[in-house]
């Protein structure tokens, strides 16, 4: 099997790597910020815009590896209907961080899998979180102390770090918290004979 992981991020190479897969790492240049605007102007629901954000990785870079299994991923915050994307400064994870506390959020995770330019399996899983009621002081040390980390995530935390703090409860797949539901991946890969288990 020859595998490409259409993203640059660490978390989801370090999980494909624990797993035992071997792959090659082809980031996918695409405007998201452009994609997503569109969707959301047009009413598309977060699970879509999470979607269309993985098949656009999947498909760009398929389309010039042929022969190729690429996974293409993207990850979408939900909050009371509003997308909430990675912080661009310290204050904004602060004010993101705010906005989330002493309530509940929605991660969704897609991945979707191409072959020679074509679709072959898709997977969107939905992780609910419920955020303590964190103080202010709580909140800027947090940011202080982690920026260079959560800088990179959507929502202004990272729940394998000291963001687990941050959290009274989490429902749904772990894995899918860090951008990358594996079970399901391994699960199809095993299953069409890409995998041995």
């Amino acid at each position: 099997m020859h595998l490409i992981l259409a993203s640059g991020s660490q978390t989801r190479a370090d999980l494909l790597s624990r797993a035992g897969l071997s792959f090659e790492i082809e980031i996918a240049r695409i405007d998201e910020d452009s994609v997503k605007a569109s969707m959301v102007a047009e009413g598309a629901p977060p699970r879509d815009v999470a979607d269309a954000l993985a098949e656009a990785k999947a498909r760009k870079v398929s389309l010039r590896r042929p022969g190729a299994i690429v996974l293409g991923c993207d990850q979408v915050l939900a909050h009371h209907g509003a997308i909430l994307s990675k912080p661009e400064t310290p204050r904004a994870a602060g004010e993101q961080l705010r906005r989330l506390r002493d309530d509940r959020h929605t991660l969704l995770s897609a991945i979707v899998a191409y072959e020679d330019g074509e679709p072959l399996w898709r997977h969107i899983a939905t992780v609910r979180l419920a955020m303590r009621d964190l103080s202010d002081v709580y909140i800027d040390e947090y940011v202080t102390r982690n920026w260079e980390s959560i800088r990179h995530s959507v929502g202004g935390y990272k729940l394998e770090e000291e963001g687990m703090r941050l959290f009274r409860a989490v429902e749904g797949d772990y894995f899918a918290t860090l951008g990358l539901p594996m079970i399901p991946l391994l699960s199809w890969l095993i299953d069409r004979g890409n995998l041995q288990a």
